[in-house]
């Protein structure tokens, strides 16, 4: 049996089960909130007890991977958002599993990729991928996450030597300065910086970004869940322009992206902020800021992006990652 995990700044799934066939299959899942527990010793010893009390006759979970968000060092990772220090092989002798890998959280959801369906897709921009190009997954949740999926085979990465084909790079690209591209975009900016001087992409592209535009636009404070909630189920019109400006910000920063590596493959978006709110994203917004590069929007006009909507990507592949350890 594998264990894995999506390990994010505001909750955590867990699940324990097998891959058959290519799919995923779960025996025990669960979601719990970062919140109620101390650390993740503490989230395990809560889980690890319910399957041993539910668990099938002689199952034995032998491997098991963690998606963190944070940048990894060894096989652990100091939690950008927490004070949690997530160690695979602490908790692989704590708990008595043979192998637990600590991986990005942004490179388990690029592992997980090939396991959704067209289920779990929105579109945002239209464009048409072409096959083994770079594209760019943007992680939308408490913060941002960026990776970029390099295929080596691919026609502008050729392959070489006994390299694999493909290659997931995941990085810290939601800590780089965010260049504001519109006049809205310049006000908003202008008064994040004065309240907190130095402002990072992430600061207005995931769920304390909306938080932060709200703020920037009514100069009250608010939950990022109350503002979403207000904006879909009851269209508040302040709540409703949060998530317009917030469309457009994120547009640009995907496509500042897709030009670091020309990715003609695609950008997907991805997170629990994204999983939630991607049908209520202004796309008209999105697609007027994703396009408004200068000299390169003739060719960003042609690269897709789609939203997925399965909030489990990063479990899925943190499941695949811990497979390869059986």
């Amino acid at each position: 049996m594998i264990l894995a995990g999506d390990v994010g700044a505001t909750k955590i799934l867990l699940e324990v089960g097998e891959e058959r066939s290519g799919r995923w299959q779960p025996v025990l899942g669960r979601r719990y909130l970062i919140d109620d527990f101390p650390n993740v010793a503490a989230v395990f010893t809560a889980f690890l007890a319910e399957w041993a009390a539910t668990k099938p006759a002689r199952a034995k979970i032998t491997a098991g991977a963690l998606g963190v968000a944070g940048p990894v060092q060894g096989n652990r990772v100091k939690m950008t958002h927490r004070s949690w220090l997530v160690d695979g092989d602490a908790l692989a002798r704590r708990f008595a599993i043979p192998r637990v890998v600590i991986v990005n959280d942004l490179a388990a959801a690029a592992s997980g990729i090939d396991l959704l369906g067209p289920r779990d897709y929105l579109s945002i921009h239209p464009g048409k991928a072409i096959a083994g190009e770079p594209r760019v997954l943007l992680g939308v949740g408490t913060g941002l996450g960026i990776a970029y999926l390099i295929t080596r085979d691919g026609p502008s990465f050729p392959r070489s030597g006994n390299e694999g084909p493909s290659r997931v790079l995941p990085g810290e690209g939601g800590h780089v300065g965010f260049s504001p591209a519109s006049a809205e975009q310049a006000r908003a900016w202008e008064k994040l910086r004065a309240m907190q001087g130095r402002v990072e992409a992430e600061e207005v592209a995931s769920g304390r970004g909306i938080a932060n535009l709200y703020g920037a636009l009514t100069g009250r404070e608010a939950e990022t869940a109350w503002i979403v909630n207000q904006a879909i189920e009851h269209h508040d019109r302040q709540c409703v322009a949060t998530l317009a400006l917030f469309s457009e910000c994120l547009g640009n920063i995907a496509c500042d992206h897709a030009l670091a590596v020309m990715a003609r493959g695609g950008i997907l978006l991805a997170g629990g902020v994204i999983a939630k709110i991607a049908p209520s994203l202004d796309k008209a917004r999105f697609r007027t800021s994703f396009r408004a590069k200068g000299l390169m929007s003739s060719i960003v006009t042609r690269v897709p992006v789609r939203a997925i909507t399965n909030e489990r990507l990063g479990l899925l592949g943190a499941a695949r990652i811990a497979r390869q350890y059986l």
